[in-house]
């Protein structure tokens, strides 16, 4: 079975388009997902751990009113970091993760509150600014496994995106070229 990064690198590379990654409770777990598959570095373009709010401000762009009323942990943050990393690093799509790992709450969030957020050269989706997408999530179980979920979640986020998008004949090529996967 092909996991998600593996499909994930091969819709990019078939598509010819570059990634960047924004993280914060993930702590640069989606990097390292999408950089163990060989072939990675055709697509991506690197990552930005904000884990201090502060910097998901000063490097992100997130809006400093936002932060301030809301906390790190909001769907719009998510929306934001996405856009944001997409923009910092030039690339055609970004991804995001926020959210409440453990072991206390944050912001008033309780533990396993996640939010995912993707942002690419797409039309508006509802849910978040740009061309993007944020999906809540609460998650159970211990700090391991909602961080190992919020990876999952984000990268199948992006994938049901760029999936969403392909003609017919960008898929038929992608099943070509990547052997009937």
């Amino acid at each position: 079975m092909t996991s998600p990064a593996t499909h994930l690198v091969r819709l990019l590379t078939v598509r010819g388009e570059t990634l960047a990654v924004a993280e914060s409770l993930t702590g640069g777990l989606v990097a390292a997902d999408v950089t163990s598959v060989a072939g990675a570095s055709k697509v991506f373009r690197g990552s930005v751990t904000a884990y201090a709010t502060e910097l998901k401000h000063e490097l992100l762009g997130v809006d400093a009113t936002l932060l301030a009323e809301r906390g790190a942990v909001d769907p719009q943050v998510a929306a934001q970091m996405a856009a944001g990393v997409r923009k910092a690093l030039g690339a055609d799509w970004g991804v995001a993760t926020t959210g409440v790992a453990g072991p206390e709450p944050q912001d008033g969030r309780p533990v396993g509150t996640v939010f995912v957020a993707v942002d690419g050269p797409t039309g508006s989706n509802s849910g978040s600014a740009g061309g993007g997408k944020v999906r809540a999530l609460r998650l159970n179980g211990d700090r391991a496994e909602i961080r190992k979920e919020s990876v999952r979640s984000v990268l199948a986020l992006l994938i049901e995106q760029l999936a969403g998008e392909q003609t017919g004949n960008e898929r038929a090529q992608d099943t070509e070229q990547n052997g009937g996967f």
